[in-house]
């Protein structure tokens, strides 16, 4: 049976319980909430019963359509979807060789019905993300590493039922982002039982979507044009940037050495692709496997390890896993035709999910068991160097 904890975030967990391997998760397009059961293939990012929403495909396996004429609207319509390459001047450490990426268990969020989406992992084994209830209210949460989960992650500025839990380090800082009636978003943090909500200073929109152990976290933002720009926070000073002419751009995780940044954009035909950005500055773009028609990259970890997921022409959607310069290898859940990997810890855990034959989306975590076997990926496009400075208040927890 599951756990919840209502312990504050920072603390060890005090109650250990055995789960089901076997409960149900589901993936969620929040413009029809009746139907968010069989929409497992979609990433919850943010809720497109807002005025900024989009039209998404009606397939539950991952495809998307996208108005390449309303930015604001491509950026939530990528939002739901949701979720070898050279990188300059840092250090690849490629696990051993020999074996392959083995699942430890999988897990839902506690509750019928409920539809469970992790986003993250610390070193710990504790995974954060969101779940979707019955009524379509969205809320974060955390999996302990001993298999006991946290009390409903609820911002208390959320005035419509949509709270996400996107990252959490080591210290179980967790970050995330929450919606109001005006269909903008915001970022939060949240640290022992103490939410700061955060806004990049002028946007209208924020999503805080990752954090690393050193504090820097890394998001998106919405200046006021419409079309969101990838930033990252580091001692408190904001660089944004996006890939040129994208519709738009996010960031998803910077590692504790700040070497990598992952995320991925959309292009002006409303294409998804993957992207990272290095030490210095530089943008890689953009990360496609043969044969990809959307590919988005979600986490990495402080050996350059990255990992996310594509969608083939089929529709199948595949998760991957990249092995720097720019060599992948493509996970398969067993019998399932949708996989996603979400989140890489330092030794190599992964937090994903997959899609059953029946439509519905269960959590799962993994471990990296010696070096997959890979394959080139798809050419990169010449690096681009597009930074930009702000300097914002310092939040006062993370």
């Amino acid at each position: 049976m599951f756990a919840l904890s209502t312990q504050g975030f920072g603390q060890t967990p005090e109650h250990s319980s055995a789960h089901s391997p076997n409960s149900r998760e589901g993936e969620p397009t929040l413009t029809h909430r009746a139907s968010c059961h069989r929409r497992a293939g979609f990433e919850n990012e943010t809720p497109n019963r807002f005025k900024s929403l989009a039209s998404i495909a009606s397939s539950g396996r991952g495809a998307e359509v996208i108005n390449i004429m309303k930015p604001k609207r491509i950026f939530i319509s990528i939002l739901a979807v949701l979720f070898g390459f050279p990188l300059m001047g840092f250090a690849q450490q490629a696990p051993n060789s020999g074996s392959l990426i083995q699942v430890i268990t999988t897990f839902d969020y506690p509750g019928t019905g409920n539809l469970t989406l992790p986003q993250k992992i610390n070193d710990p084994g504790d995974v954060v993300g969101s779940y979707i209830d019955s009524l379509g209210v969205s809320r974060g949460f955390v999996r302990f590493s001993n298999g006991s989960f946290s009390a409903p992650i609820v911002d208390p500025n959320d005035t419509v039922g949509f709270t996400e839990g996107r990252g959490i380090n080591n210290s179980r800082t967790v970050v995330g982002d929450y919606a109001i009636s005006d269909g903008t978003t915001h970022g939060f943090f949240l640290s022992n039982g103490t939410f700061t909500e955060y806004d990049v200073p002028g946007a209208t929109s924020t999503l805080v979507l990752g954090i690393n152990n050193p504090g820097d976290f890394t998001g998106t933002f919405d200046p006021g044009s419409g079309i969101f720009q990838a930033f990252v926070s580091r001692g408190g000073t904001i660089t944004s940037w996006s890939v040129p002419a994208a519709a738009s751009t996010l960031a998803y995780e910077i590692n504790d050495s700040k070497q990598l940044t992952v995320g991925y954009y959309v292009d002006a035909s409303g294409i998804v692709h993957g992207y990272y950005r290095d030490a210095q500055g530089t943008l890689h773009f953009p990360i496609d496997p043969s044969g990809s028609v959307a590919t988005v990259l979600f986490g990495d970890n402080n050996r350059n390890w990255v990992v996310g997921r594509y969608t083939d022409a089929s529709g199948v959607t595949h998760g991957l896993f990249f092995v720097p310069p720019h060599n992948f290898f493509t996970f398969d859940y067993p019998g399932s035709t949708f996989t996603s990997l979400n989140g890489i810890s330092s030794q190599g855990l992964i937090c994903g999910r997959y899609v059953d034959a029946s439509g519905i989306a269960h959590g799962f975590t993994a471990s990296v068991k010696g070096t997959p076997p890979t394959n080139t990926a798809g050419t990169e496009l010449k690096p681009f160097n597009s930074p930009s400075l702000v300097t914002p208040p310092k939040p006062a927890a993370r």
